[in-house]
């Protein structure tokens, strides 16, 4: 039996709130978007995010277990590198009647706060539950509203804190040992505090109301966590509201830093609101997008929103983006080199920097050869030192930044560390000396790290970046052989992992002993999925191998995994085959997208929207997921095809709001992650830099500007887009027979360029002053140096 401690505060002691009337939270949130969730989903997690901490429980106001990182720890609030609280609980009583607020009629999420909507029917009450997390503090704000539509009475409130000072994970890696934890009520702040008995982890709770009593008590959930409550008392009369707000602090060094960051909560819960609505209408701002689809403008605002929400800072080591909440709120290296470019292009520039300094420096200091880490927790212990598809990614992603940036600085900063993975990348992972890596790249599939087909393409680019940073910096010899390197992997790249057999790049080049242990493994996975064509193709290879050996590597076929599509994505597929490559991918999707491995897919997949049936044991088999159908957006728009790339992305927007109003799920529809970092990639990138066509050089002062529209996409702008220290925005418009572009830029020292393609029997209107003129063998080409620039072709 766990036992109940009395710990000995040395609080902070201070006077209550007191001031005016606390301001009720629809009153603080007029005017801002929210999305009102599903019935169906009220038993299925929420978030209230922030940097410092964040809230993990179910859309119906309960606090179940839940998670398999940390297997049913992963939700309750979480201030890292320790969890807070697994939950709370807060009853109402009145008339000899008690109703517990985790069953809500519904729940709403808007960008920076939700509310819990309760009616209790019988006592005549409509209850309120807002809760949100102040930018940069170690708590959160919590109002609960009661709407009094019976006859006056007295209403008992209980607020229940269930404490959990416990680690992160990989916390005994840096000697975290979770304690009993121990709790006193101090009188005074009229508030508990829980401490973890073997730390200093501290939790503080209570109210701006004085409470009429108070006790303590065992923990119904798993660990060393232990209860408080607080009881208050409302008087309301006929139609009155009684307003409640409620504080939940923390500090993993001091009991003082709970007790200050409470205290700061109380004092300012309405300014803290007011300050983190108006931040998050700023970041709607950026690249704002205006279309008539309004579900995708809806979605593509909402994803802007839920990459704030994945901002993790633990000062000790450092701010980043996390992967995805509950099982992945910490940092890793692929996860960010996919989706810092959506970051950047929707001008969260600050997340950007912050996570590549962290991973560099991390990186660095563990690995020491430009080796890009996996994974770290927040406690800061690295679990994978790297895949090798994240070194490589990473080279690109320095290059992307600084086309957006401009920053000479930056790119000195992060060379040395891309000179460096890239000496590391083939001198100690190419064993055949052939240029492709051998190693795991993002199919986390046991026994495929031989030469892998992602790997390959995302090293090829990693190379043709370098060279063109070498050339930025002055390194002219370092320049060419990068580009000589990246030119031979692309030529090879296209000889030896095309089939024609198959229409498709192969997953990966291996010996037959290789393959043929995979294929084994993966009949036994599509015969367990019933996916009798999957059996059977995987058989006719099998036996093709054995009636036709090779003592040597050879490309193979064998799970369609959506990463044979990333020679399109980085376009260095020549266009004829890229193209069948790209129809060949048609065949592994689903309503929502592609399959992470297309041997997963059955004839009903085409018309399937249900739910994700994800197995008892976490895993991906089976899985549709958004990083997979981003990179087919954008491999699509490369090749000419933006209708196609248009279906995808409506694939993607299909699952917003699916299970948790306002987010994509990492698996669609609604499995794994509620929310995912590189979902911005799937939006951001394809539309800001390709349907939009911005290619920023910031370095240079220059913007061009060359649209590849949908078809149905005929009256449509994107606003205040960062490049640099500039913001441009771009108007794109189609009418009887005449195609308009017109953009605008702050900064009048700039060059704008817009390029249009050719079509026949077509007129050029320009309508701006002092422009300049040319054409190459597919494009009219405009530019000029000013605030303004537009033109318009007339068929």
């Amino acid at each position: 039996m766990k036992k109940v401690l009395l710990l000995v505060s040395a609080a902070v002691i201070f006077a209550g709130c007191g001031g005016d009337q606390p301001k009720n939270f629809n009153d603080l949130t007029q005017g801002s978007p929210f999305i009102i969730g599903k019935k169906d989903y009220l038993n299925s997690p929420m978030v209230t995010a922030g940097d410092r901490v964040y809230m993990v429980g179910h859309q119906d106001g309960s606090f179940p277990e839940l998670g398999w990182h940390l297997k049913g720890e992963m939700g309750g609030i979480w201030d890292h590198p320790i969890k807070l609280m697994d939950g709370f609980e807060i009853s109402l009583t009145t008339n000899n009647d008690t109703l517990i607020l985790n069953q809500a009629e519904s729940f709403t999420n808007y960008p920076y706060a939700n509310k819990h909507n309760f009616i209790w029917e019988d006592q005549q009450l409509i209850i309120e539950r807002w809760q949100f997390v102040p930018d940069g503090k170690e708590g959160l704000g919590i109002q609960l509203l009661v709407k009094n539509q019976g006859s006056e009475r007295k209403i008992g409130v209980s607020f229940t804190a269930a404490s959990d000072l416990r680690p992160t994970w990989l916390g005994e890696r840096t000697n975290m040992i979770d304690g009993n934890d121990i709790v006193i009520f101090n009188e005074e702040a009229q508030a508990y505090i829980f401490k973890d008995s073997l730390n200093p982890w501290f939790t503080v709770f209570g109210s701006n109301f004085s409470s009429i009593d108070h006790s303590n008590g065992l923990s119904d959930y798993e660990g060393n966590g232990i209860t408080g409550s607080i009881d208050y008392s409302l008087h309301l009369a006929h139609n009155d509201t009684g307003l409640i707000n409620f504080t939940i602090a923390g500090s993993y060094t001091s009991e003082t830093e709970a007790w200050d960051t409470y205290e700061s909560i109380q004092k300012n819960i309405e300014k803290d609101l007011t300050s983190k609505r108006l931040r998050y209408e700023s970041l709607a701002q950026k690249s704002r997008l205006t279309i008539a689809d309004k579900e995708i403008e809806q979605a593509f605002e909402w994803v802007k929103y839920n990459c704030d929400w994945l901002i993790r800072t633990v000062p000790e080591i450092g701010t980043g983006i996390g992967a995805g909440i509950p099982d992945y709120p910490w940092w890793f290296g692929v996860d960010s080199e996919y989706s810092l470019q959506g970051y950047m292009a929707v001008g969260q520039t600050e997340a950007v920097y912050s996570t590549i300094r962290l991973l560099d420096s991390v990186s660095n200091a563990l690995n020491g050869n430009g080796r890009i880490i996996h994974e770290m927790s927040t406690n800061g212990s690295v679990y994978n030192k790297g895949n090798i598809n994240e070194t490589p990614q990473f080279a690109s992603l320095i290059w992307k930044v600084y086309r957006w940036n401009g920053e000479i600085e930056f790119l000195q900063r992060y060379f040395p560390t891309v000179e460096n993975g890239l000496d590391w990348l083939l001198n100690e992972n190419d064993s055949n000396k052939n240029g492709f890596p051998d190693g795991y790249g993002m199919m986390e599939i046991h026994g495929m790290d031989s030469e892998m087909i992602d790997v390959a393409v995302y090293s090829q680019k990693a190379f043709q970046d370098a060279s063109q940073m070498a050339m930025e910096l002055g390194k002219d010899e370092l320049s060419k052989r990068y580009d000589s390197i990246a030119n031979l992997l692309k030529i090879n790249i296209n000889e030896q992992f095309w089939s024609e057999e198959f229409n498709s790049y192969a997953d990966f080049i291996g010996t037959d002993e290789q393959a043929l242990l995979l294929i084994e493994a993966a009949i036994v996975r599509a015969d367990t999925l019933h996916k009798p064509w999957a059996v059977s193709e995987l058989q006719q290879t099998k036996k093709y191998i054995l009636a036709n050996p090779s003592s040597k590597p050879r490309p193979f076929v064998l799970h369609h995994n959506w990463v044979v599509n990333t020679p399109m994505e980085m376009k260095i597929a020549p266009y004829d085959i890229g193209i069948k490559a790209l129809i060949t991918a048609e065949k592994f999707v689903n309503p929502f997208g592609v399959f992470v491995t297309g041997i997963d897919r059955d004839e009903s997949a085409g018309s399937d929207e249900s739910s994700f049936k994800g197995s008892e044991i976490f895993s991906y088999t089976g899985a549709v997921m958004t990083l997979p159908t981003g990179v087919q957006i954008i491999a699509e728009n490369n090749y000419g095809r933006p209708d196609q790339a248009l279906n995808y992305l409506k694939r993607i927007t299909r699952t917003f709001s699916y299970a948790l109003p306002g987010s994509i799920y990492e698996v669609s529809p609604d499995y794994g992650m509620m929310t995912q970092a590189w979902n911005i990639y799937g939006f951001a990138v394809p539309i800001v830099e390709q349907f939009f066509g911005i290619q920023p050089d910031a370095a240079h002062k220059k913007v061009v500007i060359a649209p590849q529209m949908p078809s149905e996409w005929d009256d449509v702008s994107l606003e205040n887009v960062q490049v640099g220290n500039n913001e441009i925005s771009v108007f794109f418009s189609k009418e009887e027979g005449q195609t308009r572009v017109r953009v605008t830029q702050d900064k009048t020292d700039w060059t704008l360029e817009i390029q249009l393609p050719k079509r026949k029997n077509t007129s050029v209107d320009i309508l701006s002053e002092k422009v300049k003129t040319s054409e190459s063998e597919t494009h009219y080409i405009f530019s000029t140096i000013g605030s303004e620039l537009e033109v318009a072709l007339v068929d």
